[in-house]
């Protein structure tokens, strides 16, 4: 076999294979056994048919048609292994020429888009400025605070509703006036705005035993977003009552003693939880840092049916403006893919079983779903390999940060080892790679 390659453009290849006939020869061969078991022909056994019958019968076009499709694949795959080639999405392939005798070639060509070739720079040029993150005293207030109205309690009190208040209530919802849902004694925070939509605004200013309707779309059920007549009864009005601050608290609400104590641990963890977040700023700042310093052509072919995919699910194909927005997304995140790819590869980067576990169970975290059903589903749908490349792409970007600069705008060189939201006392349980262990924070944004 011989093959030619042309390059189109940076992403896209013509490959042009001829076949001597020597080797189509074992798939025409293969062929003809096959139409033989297929066929009855009067005076042979099946399977048993000669091919100058097969050829009177069939015709010799048929045969050479099932060799061509049979053999195919494998010319096209050894052409592109003999050009280095790693393909993207499947081929146009066009025939150029049949062996309608013996001794003819068979050739065709196959046109393809290719990963593009990158340069990787050196991952210590890459440099990246996040916010500081000092804490004050208003950060702990808002812990302390959270703590309280964590371990309040709530108080009827004689009052008009206000934002804010909680309230116990009564609820019921009709349609033409069948009663479709109804619910007593359901507490609810006025404001929340996690029940139906105008609920908040029907609430406040009524009195406990007073009734009111109010129309809203249905959340759920077999009625989803039909508009229904809603009947809301307060039945009592309530505040929540938070606990004096002191030791006593500091004793109910942690494992600490005095009140100082709690204070400083509440300031240790506004610090590390600052500095997780800074984390995730340098994460993505070195990403596009990478990107800025890189020339990746990406495939138009591929952003195009990305973009109408997405576009089609949104039903807005004709939207011109958000297909040129989803354009740009697509192209962004497909040039990260393949940089990251391409580190995977360079620094040769292997996944190992617990760590696929631990994202798969993040990533179903995610999506509500149990770990279990989870990689089941995954499985049978055939996504295993895509999440096996997740995780080896998230260790690559880890790699980049162990090497890469991150400053805050104070000037001060932040440290990612100190930004493992899990070290601490059992830290000697964790990985090590603290960069990974945070990339890995937000296990569900690809998937």
């Amino acid at each position: 076999m011989k093959s030619a390659l042309e390059t189109l453009s940076p992403t896209r290849v013509k490959l042009t294979v001829e076949v001597p006939y020597e080797e189509l020869k074992p798939s025409i061969d293969t062929a003809y056994q096959t139409i033989s078991s297929q066929v009855q022909v009067p005076g042979f056994r099946r399977g048993k048919v000669p091919a100058r019958i097969i050829d009177q019968r069939v015709g010799k076009g048929a045969v050479l048609q099932e060799a061509i499709n049979e053999a195919l694949p494998k010319f096209y795959g050894d052409a592109l292994d003999e050009h280095d080639i790693r393909p993207l999405g499947q081929p146009e392939v066009d025939v150029t020429a049949i062996p309608v005798e013996e001794g003819e070639p068979f050739t065709f060509t196959a046109e393809v888009d290719r990963r593009p070739e990158i340069t990787l720079p050196d991952y210590s040029t890459l440099t990246a400025t996040v916010d500081a993150v000092p804490v004050d005293e208003a950060d702990i207030e808002e812990r302390i605070q959270s703590l309280r109205e964590r371990f309040g309690t709530l108080k009827t009190i004689e009052k008009t509703v206000e934002k804010g208040d909680f309230v116990s209530l009564d609820l019921s919802a009709e349609i033409d006036g069948n009663e479709i849902d109804s619910v007593s004694g359901v507490s609810y925070e006025v404001g929340a705005g996690n029940m139906l939509e105008g609920m908040d605004e029907a609430l406040v200013g009524m009195n406990a035993g007073e009734t009111k309707e109010f129309t809203a779309p249905l959340a759920g059920g077999e009625h989803e977003g039909r508009d229904a007549t809603c009947t809301v009864t307060v039945q009592a009005v309530k505040e929540r009552e938070l606990p004096e601050l002191g030791d006593d608290f500091a004793q109910l609400a942690s494992e600490f003693d005095t009140m100082d104590e709690l204070r400083a641990d509440l300031a240790k963890e506004a610090e590390k939880g600052k500095r997780f977040s800074q984390g995730m700023m340098a994460r993505d700042a070195i990403m596009e840092s990478l990107l800025a310093a890189i020339d990746v052509p990406v495939p138009d072919s591929i952003v195009e049916h990305e973009v109408n995919h997405h576009l089609e699910g949104e039903g807005r194909l004709e939207d011109d403006e958000h297909r040129a927005e989803v354009d740009a997304d697509t192209r962004k995140a497909l040039k990260a893919q393949f940089v990251l790819d391409a580190i995977v590869e360079k620094e040769q980067i292997r996944v190992e079983q617990p760590e696929l576990i631990e994202y798969l169970v993040l990533t179903a975290q995610q999506y509500g779903m149990d770990p279990n059903q989870f990689a089941q589903m995954l499985d049978q749908q055939g996504q295993i390999p895509a999440m096996v490349s997740e995780v080896a792409r998230r260790k690559a970007l880890a790699v980049v940060l162990a090497s890469a600069t991150v400053t805050d705008t104070d000037g001060n060189v932040v440290d990612l080892g100190a930004l493992n939201p899990r070290s601490g006392d059992d830290a000697d349980d964790q990985p090590d790679d603290a960069a990974e262990s945070l990339d890995d924070a937000d296990a569900g944004e690809q998937a």
